[in-house]
């Protein structure tokens, strides 16, 4: 297992609602290990993953698929 962190920066405001239910829809990705928004930063989703399991690429398009904006950052 070689766990990696990726922060996906989405463009939309989400509400506490939204922001739950795409941690939910990504915590089925496989690899996932642990997607999180933080307090105070509501626009970024910080992602660990699995790398043998899943892939940057696959986590924004799945953030993309939930009909938001998103572009990984530092990438």
């Amino acid at each position: 297992m070689n766990i990696s962190d990726v922060m996906i920066h989405i463009n939309e405001s989400l509400s506490e609602e939204a922001r739950t239910a795409l941690e939910n829809a990504m915590q089925k990705v496989e690899g996932v290990v642990s997607p999180r928004f933080n307090p105070g930063k509501e626009h970024l989703l910080m992602i660990a993953y699995d790398t043998d399991k899943t892939s940057t690429a696959v986590l924004l398009e799945k953030t993309r698929a939930a009909g938001y904006r998103a572009q990984l950052v530092g990438m």
